[in-house]
């Protein structure tokens, strides 16, 4: 909903600014006053392309500011945090700058936009319809959303989207598996070669360890002899070794403990330390005598660490770090087994994906068809409901028809064609069903109908939409809902008596529903406004400058008598002003 709205510096508008609420707001004001302008500048601000004749002369830059509350619109939000745009109190600000020289800026809640980026944003903000600019409304890719929700098909419609999606789902994985499957013999060999290589070298647990430890005692053998027989010899073999100097000290301390006891437990220690010292000797001289330089074994052992090291690094799974060779091949090789098994068992997979694609295209393609059969029966009510309402805006020759056809070529995000044929009698199957949907139009009688866009008449086009607005007013379905404001420039065009207080009770109960804004030179519309806008042009310092503001009871019953009278207002256009509006609030009350 748009809740305020300031224009500067744009056309013959100096600097205005509009509060708006919920319900009907009217614009009026004499011929060539700028109500027009007000659209100009709602549509600048949407997106529209910003030209250098849109700023007032003399002027650097023209700016619309619009603020848009938006609590509770999802999509919406999401595209806004998708873009990274904070949103403050359900709050959406787009400010909109044009220079003289053509130059535009657009910006989000404050944030610099780009012009793509604001027409994604600003879509579905405001549905103008005007002789020039009309919006969603007129758009073939929304009419088949506005058929399922006037059918009230939500169901239908979100079955269908589950169908679809379980297709998509289905014969993305029945891809997967068939490509898999076409690299399957080639994968197959690698594989059987990679576990040959490794069955080959046959590691084993806990080997690195035990070949570390066996090289460096075959690299530093004679270090290692050296220090063996040094000890063996310091505590055993050569003469006053330590050994025999334990023996006479124990020999002396024995007399002495003879005299004196206490001198036992000393002497106990020091024949077990010469018992122990004798041992650690003789297990010295068999490590010595065991010891051995082998060149050959050592250069085995090399070679061995060096293949593991290699083959480690060969097959390590990507992202991991294993400071054990063997402990990276073993996890390659149990990895190879388990992908060898599943290569195997690849065919009957792909038969088991087969079926399953095969009956969620079925199921998808038999709730496509009922769908269709029942958009079929809608579409005829739904045509029948617009043209009524055409009848009784003035437009009784017009007739309104909802084309439901097979919906063409198969669109983004579908499955691959090699994968399922989306293609059911003659359409193409998508979350939506088969078909496609767009709301014709025959003016008047005797004309082929023809295509909303095509409308050329500005005055048939508001009122066209106007009844299908009427018709579609109060529907919520996310799809199908129309957007929050809706503005009618030129409803009035061709009109007038009870046909423009036919439109102003429309218009009125379509305000119920949804934000409007109507620019009109017809009391009978005016009188029906929650809030009335009367536009002035004026001229100072000649200069000619437009104004805006809201009438009190007192200045919009002046308004309407103008717009009864003309400039000549009269005790008679007042009463006739007041009838007016007292049969208003009783209509609408």
């Amino acid at each position: 909903m748009l809740t305020f709205l300031r224009v500067r510096n744009f056309a013959i508008i100096d600097e205005l600014e509009v509060e708006l609420g919920a319900g009907l707001h009217v614009v009026t004001g004499e011929t060539g006053a700028g109500k027009s302008i007000l659209v100009d500048a709602l549509e600048l601000v949407l997106g529209a392309r910003g030209k250098p004749e849109l700023v007032r002369t003399g002027s650097a830059q023209a700016e619309v500011e619009a603020t848009f509350f938006i609590a509770g619109d999802t999509a919406l939000l999401a595209k806004l945090a998708a873009l990274e745009i904070e949103v403050v109190d359900d709050e959406l600000l787009i400010r909109r700058v044009v220079s003289a020289t053509g130059r535009t800026r657009a910006y989000v809640n404050g944030s610099l936009a780009t012009q793509t980026q604001l027409a994604e944003i600003a879509a579905g903000l405001a549905d103008i319809s005007s002789q020039h600019e009309h919006h969603s409304l007129t758009d073939p890719a929304r009419h088949l959303g506005y058929l399922d929700a006037y059918g009230r098909l939500e169901r239908e419609r979100s079955e269908m989207r589950e169908a679809f999606s379980l297709l998509e789902a289905s014969a993305a994985a029945l891809l997967e598996a068939e490509s898999a499957a076409r690299g399957r013999s080639d994968r197959e060999d690698v594989l059987a070669f990679q576990l040959e290589e490794i069955e080959k070298l046959a590691p084993e647990a806990g080997e690195l360890t035990k070949l570390t430890v066996e090289r460096d005692r075959l690299k530093h053998g004679e270090k290692l002899l050296a220090a063996a027989r040094g000890g063996e010899d310091a505590l055993y073999a050569r003469e006053k070794a330590i050994v025999d100097e334990l023996a006479q000290l124990a020999r002396a301390l024995g007399d002495a403990a003879v005299i004196d006891p206490r001198l036992e437990p000393s002497l106990r220690q020091i024949e077990s330390a010469r018992a122990e010292l004798e041992e650690a000797a003789r297990t010295l001289g068999h490590y010595a005598r065991g010891l051995s330089s082998d060149p050959e074994r050592l250069s085995e052992i090399d070679e061995r660490l060096h293949r593991l090291a290699r083959l480690a690094k060969k097959h390590a799974a990507p992202g991991a770090a294993s400071a054990d060779p063997i402990e990276a091949i073993l996890g390659f090789r149990d990895r190879a087994r388990e992908e060898l098994a599943a290569l195997s068992s690849a065919e009957a997979r792909i038969e088991q994906l087969t079926a399953a694609r095969d009956r969620a295209f079925s199921s998808a393609a038999a709730r496509a068809r009922a769908l269709s059969a029942t958009r079929k029966k809608v579409a005829k009510d739904l045509g029948t409901a617009i043209t009524n309402e055409l009848g009784s805006l003035g437009m009784g020759g017009a007739q309104v028809r909802v084309d439901v056809a097979a919906a063409g070529a198969r669109g983004a995000g579908k499955p691959a064609p090699e994968a399922v044929d989306l293609t059911v009698d003659g359409a193409t199957l998508s979350s939506s069903g088969m078909d496609r949907c767009e709301l014709v139009i025959a003016a008047n009688v005797g004309e082929e109908p023809r295509p909303l866009r095509k409308i050329a008449s500005g005055g048939e086009l508001s009122r066209a939409l106007l009844a299908i607005k009427r018709v579609l007013a109060g529907l919520r379905e996310a799809e199908g809902r129309p957007a929050g404001l809706y503005v009618f420039d030129e409803v009035d065009t061709g009109v007038g008596g009870a046909v423009a207080e036919v439109i102003g009770k429309k218009l009125r109960d379509v305000a119920r529903h949804h934000q409007v804004l109507v620019i009109t030179h017809l009391a009978p519309i005016a009188v029906y406004a929650d809030r009335h806008f009367q536009v002035k042009k004026e001229v100072e310092a000649g200069r000619t400058r437009s104004t805006i503001e809201v009438l009190g009871a007192s200045e919009r019953l002046e308004e309407v008598a103008r717009m009864l009278g003309g400039l000549s207002i009269t005790k008679k256009t007042r009463d006739a002003a007041a009838e007016l509006l007292k049969g208003a609030k009783v209509a609408t009350a």
